[in-house]
């Protein structure tokens, strides 16, 4: 019966072009606002390391003196240089990392290209297998690597086709600044949206070409980016071990989610020893969270692509209102034909059954335009100034939802004129012929 019910809506359709054509393009203006705005909200909300978010969690201390305290505040964002060393070198989690951002440049052997700037990221050998980074060629650094201040490096697989020409550069040299680092990994395809582990520069732009230890970057005082607040002397080197600034990111990765209870307590613990050594002056004050808490406290969705979202719904809503109407107009048109229907046995069931059909059918035609309207609402979205702007893509999951939208949608719509069409009494509609 679907197939006949498919075959007279369409016969329906070639009646009634312009009533058709208004329905349609309703639907379809509805679902290309709606699909342009839930992908960029998707994009942003996403899940960047869904196969272990649960059991990475960030780490805050609250190193910051007595004046200005206001009750139940939150810690700083970061830890100063001397508590994530001393955190890592105490090792409670499965896997830890410190790290923090800089910009280095970089001297090719090549003579044919200059040197040039890049963004580098100083950390420690947990950060790969903690972040579970492809590599193309190589591994990590050792954590001995570390300790030695070796002359390491792991490069982007970007800066290894710009540099290496796409080749195997494990063992090679790269030249930051005066300095050769040898490398000893090439990250394969890599892009975690957002840059979760460090939300204090571009949340959304691109992984660095260049990652260093830690040790080493202050060996060689290779140049730090990134959010820094100090709160007193720093004798001049604000980035020194016991310099009064926070500066560090901090992860920590357990076993399983339910270890964050003991982790905290360690860090409660950790604070009060500090505060009994006269480091810190405030109470235990510490915070522990997973990747996605990470996310919604730094509000990682812009508040206006929030409201783009509700305003694209709405504006999907009120399509869908005139459907309805256009819908309801339709079908009681035809009251006539349905009550010949009715009278020739077919039940309201079934008449029900033949205006969702075609309402469906008036759904899919509008989501298939909608798709390239909302293809279209993405272009214009990748040509605003945002950092966010170039991530705005439609994949395979949404192309299929755009299409299940537009369906539901319009079998929604279609609910209150099919009822009102089932309710057309064949004798009236007869004696009225």
């Amino acid at each position: 019966m679907f197939g006949y019910y498919l075959n007279l809506a369409l016969r329906s359709f070639r009646r009634n072009k312009a009533l058709t054509a208004l329905m349609v393009l309703a639907i379809a203006l509805g679902i290309g606002a709606c699909m342009t705005t839930l992908t960029v909200f998707r994009v942003l909300s996403g899940d960047p390391i869904p196969e272990k978010s649960d059991r990475l969690f960030y780490v805050q201390l609250d190193p910051q003196p007595l004046r200005g305290m206001l009750p139940g505040e939150e810690p700083e964002d970061q830890v100063t240089r001397l508590d994530a060393e001393t955190l890592l070198r105490e090792k409670r989690g499965l896997h830890q990392a410190m790290m923090t951002g800089g910009s280095v440049t970089v001297t090719p052997e090549r003579g044919d290209i200059a040197p040039f700037y890049t963004d580098a990221r100083y950390t420690s050998a947990d950060f790969f297998p903690m972040f579970a980074t492809p590599f193309l060629h190589g591994t990590g650094w050792r954590a001995e690597d570390d300790d030695a201040n070796a002359r390491v490096a792991v490069i982007s697989r970007e800066l290894n086709e710009r540099v290496f020409g796409g080749q195997d550069s494990v063992g090679k040299t790269l030249a930051i600044g005066d300095t050769p680092l040898r490398i000893v990994g090439v990250l394969g395809n890599w892009q975690p949206t957002p840059k979760f582990y460090d939300m204090n520069q571009s949340r959304f732009g691109t992984v660095e070409d260049v990652f260093v230890p830690f040790s080493t970057s202050r060996d060689l005082k290779l140049g730090r980016s990134g959010k820094m607040n100090c709160w007193g002397d720093t004798g001049g080197d604000e980035t020194g071990l016991n310099a009064p600034c926070v500066w560090m990111q901090y992860w920590v990765e357990l076993e399983h989610s339910g270890q964050a209870a003991d982790y905290k307590a360690y860090l409660d613990n950790y604070s009060a020893q500090q505060k009994a050594a006269g480091r810190f002056e405030r109470e235990p004050n510490t915070r522990l969270r997973n990747v996605m808490a990470w996310l919604d406290y730094n509000r990682i969705v812009p508040n206006d692509v929030v409201m783009q979202l509700w305003l694209g719904f709405g504006f999907l809503l009120v399509c869908l209102l005139n459907t309805v109407g256009l819908l309801l107009a339709k079908f009681l048109r035809r009251s006539g034909e349905i009550g010949v229907r009715r009278a020739l046995g077919a039940s309201r069931l079934e008449v029900f059954k033949q205006c969702l059909v075609e309402a469906g059918t008036v759904g899919l035609a509008g989501g298939t335009i909608g798709l390239g309207l909302a293809l279209l609402g993405l272009w214009a979205v990748r040509q605003q100034p945002t950092s966010y702007a170039r991530l705005a893509h439609l994949d395979g999951t949404m192309l299929l939802t755009t299409f299940l939208i537009a369906v539901v949608a319009s079998l929604l719509a279609g609910l209150l004129p099919a009822w009102r069409a089932m309710q057309v009494t064949p004798a009236i509609q007869l004696k009225s012929q």
